[in-house]
């Protein structure tokens, strides 16, 4: 995924603040003392999901994944079935109807992860486009938006690695930001999609612990986990 208008927002916003301090230290021989750059804090996942068309970007894919993860529904209820089979007639069945039974169960569960990996990659995928979609209009509106306010820097906090390790919520921009982007950026055919979820439009799905065939020792996990469309909400993290 990419997020060059990102880095090259904060390393502007580095580089703008180094020349000032070299500045101050040149004209007053580091005896005067410049007052501190302001700094603002912004969850840019957070607000990327928090708009009106992250959220509906968000109700559209559950639509658009609802039939494959209703497939990967049906296939873990005939595994489990075979589950239950195989364990109510541990004493009954013949042992060829044991191997039978966890054949076919083996057969499903290489099929249930085979269509849970399709599914993630369509869904990273969707997530991806919007996140560069909205995150590209994002990148002009906070960009304004520090300049017309006199912000030296910029952080966001929800990047891999991120500097903030404490944020007081008044240098928080996040809720401002989503603001003024809805603003700017109505959304069009029917409102937002509620929230019902902390996840982001952008969040890889977790991978799918490996499934057990039946008769094997354990009921494999449920089909599909992690890999529904999310819903959003504003202020969660990337």
């Amino acid at each position: 995924m990419r997020f060059e208008y990102w880095s090259k927002f904060v390393m502007g916003a580095l580089l703008l603040v180094a020349a000032s301090a070299v500045s101050v230290r040149a004209q007053g021989g580091g005896a005067a003392s410049a007052p501190a750059p302001k700094i603002a804090l912004l969850n840019v996942r957070g607000a990327i999901a928090g708009t009106a068309e992250g959220k509906q970007a968000s109700a559209q894919m559950q639509t658009q994944f609802a039939s494959q993860q209703t497939e990967l529904q049906n296939l873990q209820t005939q595994i489990q079935d075979l589950q239950t089979r195989l364990n109510n007639g541990a004493r009954t069945l013949s042992e060829d109807e044991k191997a039978r039974l966890q054949r076919q169960g083996q057969f499903l569960v290489s099929q249930s992860q085979r269509k849970q990996d399709d599914l993630n990659e369509a869904v990273q995928l969707a997530q991806q486009d919007v996140f560069e979609s909205i995150g590209g209009k994002l990148s002009d509106i906070v960009d304004k938006y520090g300049k017309d306010n006199n912000f030296g820097l910029i952080l966001d906090t929800s990047a891999q690695g991120s500097p903030v390790i404490f944020n007081a919520m008044q240098l928080d921009i996040t809720e401002e930001i989503v603001r003024l982007h809805d603003q700017a950026h109505p959304v069009r055919g029917g409102a937002a999609a509620p929230a019902t979820s902390t996840s982001t439009p952008g969040t890889p799905a977790p991978p799918r612990p490996a499934a057990t065939a039946p008769g094997r020792g354990a009921t494999p996990p449920a089909a599909g986990r992690g890999a529904t469309p999310p819903a959003t909400t504003g202020t969660t993290g990337r």
